[in-house]
């Protein structure tokens, strides 16, 4: 399964989008997320981008063939990541506030907004695209595979004049807060890591929500879709500064932006020997070997609170978190009780690992 931007040219007429879905289902396709990224052309026609999930087997050519003798347009096909399936409107959002808190980020911000990189002055073009915008009273060069739009560049004009006004007021305080640390994953894809706050309990809900029921279950033992009030509560709000029997600690994975948590792992200290640790990861991210770095997350904050072994409980069938412990450099004994199946792995090889 891969992931493929789409630009097609639609016209503003009923029925049209009806006739896209259907053109790219035929061709065997599904359509993830669909929003307008260009301004209406003389026609009343816009400019759509989609992202097509088209799956192992299926060209991208015989999808963009199907949409185009539907009579719609495509003027773009490029290869896009799990990143940009976040929510465009939380993404907004969570690059104002990363602004509010430092206006000198504007740059970055709206590179990400615009899935761009910023390219240096004199440097030799490696993108197809390269857009000038004014930050004050320097100046920011973006650059991607594929033209901007106004209305993009509108989006990253409102965002470049929030850090404006900012900058004339001057900062709310003098505090510089520390960057969430870049994990880089095995296919090159990138999420932030840090210890979840009760703030995160949005991010959190719609993380389960997003799951499929079989990973919900396999986290939860339970496939609903919404978490109980108090449960959420528990996973976010518990405080981590003491770690005491009982108290859980949270550790999110985040797309770059901050938008979304597409992993996370609970540890729970159950006793003073043993801390209980339980693992979910989104399903368009599973195979990335996220599961695993959270795993070590889990032994590094464990082993951090003077615990000697890992210990989780989950369905017979459920052999997934055995590998994960083991990819994690643990040495793990399973054993079926009760129906469920119990698992510990012991601490103490792994420790200078995971540290």
């Amino acid at each position: 399964m891969a992931l493929w931007r789409v630009h097609v040219e639609l016209e503003d007429r009923p029925g049209r989008l009806g006739e896209l879905a259907t053109a790219v289902g035929r061709s065997g396709c599904n359509i993830l997320s669909l929003h307008v990224v260009g301004e209406p052309a003389d026609d009343g026609s816009v400019t759509d981008e989609l992202l097509v999930k088209i799956p192992d087997g299926i060209e991208p050519a015989s999808m963009i063939a199907a949409v185009e003798q539907a009579g719609i347009p495509c003027t773009l096909l490029v290869r896009a990541d799990a990143t940009e399936l976040a929510d465009t409107a939380t993404t907004a959002l969570a690059l104002a506030r990363m602004v509010a808190a430092d206006p000198g980020s504007a740059p970055q911000a709206v590179a990400t907004l615009l899935r761009a990189r910023i390219v240096e002055p004199g440097a030799p073009a490696r993108t197809g695209h390269v857009h000038t915008l004014r930050v004050g009273t320097s100046q920011v060069h973006l650059g991607r595979s594929w033209p901007f739009t106004a209305t993009e560049l509108s989006r990253a004009a409102a965002l470049l004049e929030l850090a404006g006004q900012l900058s004339l007021t001057g900062p709310p305080s003098r505090r510089v807060a520390q960057p969430d640390p870049i994990l880089l994953l095995v296919d090159g894809s990138e999420v932030r890591v840090r210890t979840a706050a009760p703030a995160d309990l949005p991010l959190v809900a719609a993380l389960h929500a997003r799951c499929s029921p079989a990973t919900r279950s396999a986290r939860f033992l339970s496939a609903t879709a919404r978490l109980d009030p108090d449960e959420l509560d528990t996973l976010v709000g518990a405080p981590h500064t003491v770690f005491g029997r009982g108290a859980q600690r949270t550790v999110l994975a985040l797309t770059t932006d901050g938008g979304s948590a597409v992993g996370m792992v609970n540890v729970e200290r159950t006793s003073a020997a043993a801390a209980s640790f339980a693992v979910v990861v989104e399903d368009a991210w599973q195979d990335r070997g996220l599961g695993t770095a959270l795993v070590r997350r889990a032994a590094e904050v464990a082993a951090e609170q003077g615990n000697e072994e890992l210990m989780a409980t989950t369905h017979t069938q459920n052999m997934q978190v055995v590998k994960l412990l083991r990819r994690a450099g643990l040495r793990p004994t399973a054993e079926i009780a009760g129906g469920m199946l119990h698992v510990r792995a012991p601490l103490s090889p792994v420790v200078t690992r995971v540290g």
